[in-house]
């Protein structure tokens, strides 16, 4: 999917020198970083084809000298694009040499990310840092979009990807992030449709974007209308991205049909399948797991789209769970799935379930506390209202808030209550990890 066309189509955050003249003392600007002395310990192996029984020349010697140099410098990059990019940041404080080395995209986009906070509404948009303290690793600004839009929402997180509704025009005071409720997130917000606006997928990390050409249904379709957008992005294929859209009509209330849009084909491709018309699933959220979008629906059932093969299946939800009221909610953590729900009664116990096998349906018990306990209720209070909004996508730790003023994490595994907020200054947002991974540097 190319970037950076005409028209305000595509764009692609310009870096930091671009916009504001190179900075020569720096020694990240430079392509190729600075020779670094072998780290204590790290030692280079000569191949065997480099051992020789005779006194090297001049010439060879020069050669094998620099074949090592080449090696260890490879080694190093090699180790520090296995370390997290947060410690990664902080070995550029010791010397000109490592800011260099560090700052190489090829160790910079290798190094594996961990969630490092949550986008949320506060009057526009926020980013609030999972450690609670620091700037931000992103701009929650998306002041790259700025060139080209000037009034944004936000509407969904996946890993690492925004999925934005963009107006090329400020939009009217009384319409715009006052009216939004403090502290939800925006895709539990119904923005006004008046104006025009463009459905614009990015990466904060990398301040790439495109926005996502309309969608033209068949002619024999004149009932159907798209209905929410849904994003699914997959780390482990940093490059690709889908976007599903359910299609409506006045006839059918449940996934009947829908559009699908592929970042590898720059295109939208419709399929229908008229045995799931009768689900109608959650508008609120959706789950992107093994290149399959889960939606739960109100019987009980999570419905299934895989985005390659267009094959629809249900997973039955765990014994016992119902979601006849939509309280159930699902997500994914170490490459399963989890659901769960809050009991709206007693002491608002939680229960979570993670999926063992797909095939046969098997769900195992992970979890269950009470919220009030965690909250520090003694007793039930009038309009008592907890919800969890996520789970942590690396390890058993979740979020949850009770819509006031407090949201803590739990960890799963030694019952550890951690209080991100205790203001009401954040209540809930979409969890966001970060990936520096180019999709322009495979042709995207």
């Amino acid at each position: 999917m190319p970037l950076g066309g005409s028209g305000g189509e595509h764009g692609y955050g310009e870096p930091a020198a671009a916009r504001g003249g190179r900075d020569e003392e720096d020694p990240s600007c430079s392509p190729h970083p600075a020779p670094l002395p072998l780290l204590p310990g790290l030692a280079v192996v000569p191949m065997a084809s480099e051992v020789c029984s005779h006194p090297p020349s001049n010439h060879s010697e020069k050669k094998n000298k620099k074949l090592k140099h080449v090696r260890q410098e490879d080694a190093l990059m090699e180790i520090l694009s296995r370390v997290p990019c947060r410690p990664l940041c902080r070995f550029k404080c010791v010397s000109k040499e490592w800011l260099a080395l560090c700052s190489y995209s090829h160790v910079h986009k290798r190094s594996p990310q961990a969630m490092s906070g949550f986008f949320y509404n506060d009057h526009g948009c926020r980013f609030h840092n999972l450690s609670g303290k620091g700037p931000p690793m992103v701009d929650p600004d998306l002041s790259f979009l700025r060139s080209s839009y000037k009034h944004f929402c936000v509407t969904q997180c996946s890993n690492s990807l925004l999925l934005c509704k963009c107006w090329k025009v400020p939009y009217p005071k009384q319409l715009g992030w006052n009216s939004l409720p403090k502290g939800k997130p925006e895709q539990f917000f119904e923005w006004p449709e008046a104006d025009e606006f463009d459905h614009v997928v990015c990466n904060p990390a990398t301040q790439e974007w495109t926005s996502l050409p309309p969608i033209e249904l068949p002619d024999h379709l004149p009932l159907f209308r798209p209905s929410k957008y849904f994003l699914g992005f997959d780390a482990a294929i940093p490059s690709r991205f889908v976007v599903f859209v359910p299609l409506n009509s006045s006839q059918t209330y449940g996934l009947s049909a829908d559009m699908i849009y592929s970042s590898d084909t720059g295109g939208w491709t419709f399929t229908q399948h008229n045995d799931f018309s009768t689900y109608p699933i959650s508008y609120l959220e959706s789950t992107f797991l093994n290149n399959t979008m889960h939606f739960p629906t109100r019987y009980s059932v999570i419905v299934t789209v895989d985005m390659e093969r267009k094959d629809w299946t249900e997973i039955k939800m765990p014994r016992g769970m119902t979601n006849e009221y939509g309280d159930v909610s699902i997500g994914k953590s170490q490459g399963r799935l989890f659901a769960w729900h809050i009991k709206n009664e007693g002491d608002y116990q939680l229960s979570i379930w993670v999926l063992e096998n797909y095939d046969s349906g098997n769900w195992t018990l992970k979890c269950t506390v009470s919220c009030s306990k965690l909250f520090g209720r003694d007793c039930r209070e009038n309009y008592e209202s907890y919800s969890m909004f996520a789970i942590h996508p690396e390890c058993n730790l979740i979020f949850l808030t009770d819509n006031k003023k407090k949201t803590l994490s739990y960890d799963m595994d030694n019952q550890e209550v951690h209080i991100i907020c205790a203001t009401g200054d954040f209540l809930e947002g979409l969890p966001y990890t970060p990936s520096f991974v180019e999709w322009t540097s495979d042709g995207h």
